[in-house]
């Protein structure tokens, strides 16, 4: 609900400014009765779920403005909303307003799909996207605009993130600037920790990596997640104290200013991972473990029935954190099993010789 009122409070200040608003609801709108219930000022037009076109006279000598939209009215969208569009207005420079997956991108259900050179052949003059969270433009005979979200919520939503300030002249060139407006930017920073023989020195290449992503973000703050790749004795050592590893990193971050660590990802091998199973007992249970246990049916439909018991218990929005199909949700099952493995390892692993004493 605050999210609602903040959003009509700032509709309002863009009213008291005199500039109109258009909107079209999306997938998730489509479900949201605290949208549909949210008091509009007099200059937010809101599309229905039929196409509408809004013509706009600019005055004498000046072109008018056409603008094009349609809302979801159902959470699904299999089909394309496009034969759905009216005809461009002639001598207007046209806007068209979708919400839609284009092609289709990871994580993302198809919605309304349509393809850039069906976007083209409306002959409107620029197109207004939305529903894909990564911003991307397509040039063309129309200009073409998913301009993403001004603020990542999460590690999967990395990297800058912006709004795109749209500018159209009479003879309909479009010029288009990115505004990056993020207040915190999510970052994975990969780290190769193969030249670190002692943990002082991993921990010196660690600070170096957060340093160089500092400098290489937009946002006043920064939030990173670490993987360390590569082979190192401090494999082992690293499983083992993940959480003093994680405290250690932090700490460095804070040192920086404005940066936090809020996760590692370990994918370390110790030297002679690969060796003969004879030759150490622990790589003998480890490749008992890939070999046998991992890939055994009885283990893997144990695994899958309790993640499946443990997703049943989650909130209905947090589910899709297993995967949103069936081969996400195995793969995220597949790389939990072989995690815990290698901590079970990393925690049986006692001698000196690979750097954990």
């Amino acid at each position: 609900m605050k999210t609602a009122r903040f959003l009509a409070g700032e509709l309002g200040r863009l009213a008291d400014a005199g500039i109109a608003t258009y909107i079209i609801r999306g997938n998730h709108d489509s479900l949201s009765r605290i949208t549909r219930e949210l008091m509009l000022p007099d200059t937010v037009k809101l599309f229905g779920g039929r196409a509408e076109c809004v013509t706009i006279d600019r005055g004498p000598g000046e072109k008018p403005v056409a603008i094009h939209g349609l809302s979801f009215s159902d959470p699904t969208a299999p089909e394309s909303l496009l034969p759905r569009f009216k005809p461009a207005v002639a001598d207007a420079i046209n806007i068209g307003i979708l919400h839609t997956s284009l092609g289709g991108a990871p994580g993302h259900d198809p919605y309304a799909p349509c393809s850039p050179a069906e976007l083209h052949a409306t002959g409107y003059d620029y197109w207004a996207l939305g529903h894909i969270h990564k911003r991307a433009v397509i040039e063309g005979a129309s200009t073409i605009v998913m301009p993403g979200i001004p603020q990542g919520r999460d590690i999967n939503e990395d990297g800058p993130k912006s709004v795109t300030l749209v500018s159209i002249d009479d003879d309909e060139t479009v010029t288009l600037e990115e505004k990056r407006l993020a207040l915190a930017e999510f970052q994975r920073v990969r780290i190769d920790a193969s030249q670190s023989t002692e943990w002082e020195e991993l921990v010196r290449s660690i600070s170096a990596g957060l340093e160089q992503a500092r400098k290489d973000a937009s946002a006043p703050e920064l939030v990173v997640r670490l993987e360390l790749t590569g082979t190192t004795p401090l494999a082992w050592r690293m499983r083992r104290d993940a959480d003093l590893l994680l405290a250690e990193t932090q700490e460095r971050a804070s040192r920086i200013g404005s940066v936090w660590a809020e996760k590692l990802e370990l994918d370390c091998q110790p030297p002679g991972a690969t060796a003969s199973p004879g030759a150490d007992p622990l790589v003998e249970l480890q490749t008992l473990i890939a070999d046998r246990v991992l890939e055994s049916q009885g283990f893997n439909l144990a695994y899958k029935a309790l993640a499946e018991q443990l997703q049943a218990q989650l909130p209905t929005d947090l589910r899709d954190l297993f995967g949103s199909t069936e081969d996400q949700s195995a793969q995220t099952l597949q790389d939990l099993s072989k995690d815990g493995a290698a901590d079970v390892l990393a925690r049986l692993r006692t001698g000196s010789s690979d750097g954990a004493s």
